[in-house]
């Protein structure tokens, strides 16, 4: 009997800080897109008739986009070998696509074409966003890793600086911030177009700037892992709860339909129902494809990954809830507008970016500091502290109206958030196997976009029913979230070897 000897793993090389800022560089473009995004949309989509109450389920593209996208680019980019490399196609792909929207979205005179071309944008951003993750993971070692994801929240601090104040500093170049009825003010314009370039900048700088390591070298690092053929011979697994989440879906349609609920449930039910169909479909015919794939190693997920995914709903509900209802707030509150021609509330709107960009600001510093706390009381506990920042930065945007002092809670909110981009993958890529960093991101991005989902289908409903007239009270409702999300990191059980840094 021939016995087989398994060769020790080959330490994967320290990375210099030119090769961590080359990792990571192609965010501060992705970035400055999202920032663009979360400051200007909800101003884009009522300058072009939306209602207040409207606006969340506007913003839908983006969870169901990262929904469907995120995994499948995952599953993808792990078993894609190139001359570009892994993940490199998917950045360079994203980045041109987004480019094209960053364009279209601030040009076009019609409701319902913004929204498409923010599905657009939604869709371009998480297939250059999704494998980023993945890609620091494939290149740093485990003990190198809070490092890179550092310099990638530090990216995309400074990106967000940069996409926010956009509009305020062509405005100050002497662009006008205001503009007729139906048409989106030039200052706006100009940011989405700096937007684009350096979105196709930044992230080209990384596909150029970065080799990948070869299928070879990817199994000396991981021994016994089949890199080179994304292990398409492993057993699958194929849940039973098929016809459970089918169901669900249909009785949910039903209620909707037979009690005359908000018609944005819909899109939940007909979510769970496709969920249902799925895990049917794959089970039935015992597919291996893609989405057998994600379907068999959603039921497999590491024990941490479960436990993370408790605080990511809550955390994700928070955060998505002042992304789209800051405008509206600080517009009335704190500038006496609603109307969103005037000149009062198209400085509200730019005071909104500013507001953003301090705590990204905040974010870019806090990411270097928040691995030195983790040393002390571990990456779970470090989280918790930062999500429960978050909390009181919501509830100072509820309480404050004067525009100077709403910085102050953007402190918070920006420990929260350097928190959120680098905590939990800390903890979950050194429970992964490293052949499915890409998948298993992907995956963790359901817990993500699903709770911005539930947001963007039921929250137009709370404000109709609960606070008709007052935005501002949603900001209750993030802080109630965040905090549930740092209740729920007691959970989070980490491995002994690995926790801290």
């Amino acid at each position: 009997m021939t016995t087989l000897i398994r060769q020790p793993a080959r330490e994967k090389p320290r990375q210099s800080f030119w090769g961590l800022w080359n990792i990571s560089f192609g965010y501060f473009g992705i970035q400055i897109a999202f920032a663009l995004q979360n400051a200007n949309v909800s101003r884009i989509f009522q300058s072009l008739g939306s209602s207040v109450d409207d606006l969340a389920f506007l913003w839908i593209a983006g969870p169901v986009t990262g929904l469907i996208v995120q995994p499948l680019i995952g599953y993808h980019s792990d078993r894609t070998w190139g001359f570009l490399g892994r993940r490199r196609p998917y950045f360079l792909a994203g980045a041109v696509l987004a480019g094209l929207a960053l364009i279209g979205l601030p040009n076009t005179g019609l409701l319902l074409l913004a929204a498409a071309f923010l599905w657009l944008l939604d869709a371009s951003l998480n297939v250059a966003m999704e494998p980023f993750r993945a890609f620091a993971g494939d290149m740093t070692p485990d003990d190198q890793r809070a490092q890179a994801f550092a310099f990638q929240t530090c990216f995309i601090g400074a990106g967000a600086v940069l996409g926010s104040l956009a509009p305020a500093l062509f405005n100050w170049l002497g662009i006008p911030n205001v503009a007729p009825e139906g048409v989106i003010p030039p200052s706006v314009r100009y940011s989405f177009y700096l937007g684009a370039a350096a979105m196709v900048f930044s992230v080209g700088w990384t596909v150029l700037r970065v080799r990948e390591y070869s299928p070879d070298e990817m199994a000396e690092f991981d021994p016994g892992s089949d890199h080179d053929h994304g292990a398409e011979h492993e057993p699958l697994i194929y849940p039973r709860s098929g016809p459970f989440w089918t169901i669900a879906g249909i009785v949910m349609l039903g209620l909707v339909q037979a009690l005359a609920l908000d018609k944005q449930l819909y899109v939940l039910g007909a979510g769970l129902c496709a969920f249902g169909l799925i895990q049917i479909g794959v089970r039935a015919t015992s597919a291996r494809g893609a989405l057998a794939h994600i379907v068999s190693d959603l039921a497999q997920m590491p024990v941490q990954m479960r436990q993370l995914a408790f605080a990511q709903f809550f955390t994700w509900i928070g955060f998505f809830i002042v992304w789209i209802y800051t405008t509206p707030v600080v517009t009335a509150q704190a500038f006496g507008a609603t109307d969103t021609t005037s000149l009062a509330y198209n400085e509200g709107a730019d005071w909104v970016g500013i507001m953003f960009a301090f705590y990204n600001g905040v974010a870019a510093v806090a990411a270097f500091l928040l691995p030195i706390l983790a040393r002390r009381i571990g990456n779970a506990a470090t989280h918790a502290v930062g999500l429960l920042c978050g909390a009181a930065g919501f509830v100072g945007i509820l309480l404050i109206r004067n525009p100077d002092a709403l910085l102050l809670p953007m402190v918070g909110m920006g420990i929260a958030w350097a928190s959120v981009l680098s905590m939990p993958y800390v903890i979950l890529t050194r429970v992964l196997p490293p052949r499915k960093f890409g998948i298993y991101i992907g995956i963790f991005n359901f817990f993500i976009v699903i709770p911005q989902l539930v947001v963007a289908t039921l929250m137009g409903g709370v404000m109709r029913s609960f606070f008709p007239g007052e935005p501002r009270w949603t900001m209750l409702v993030a802080a109630l979230m965040m905090t549930a999300a740092a209740a729920a990191m007691i959970l989070v059980k980490e491995n002994a070897k690995v926790t801290g840094e």
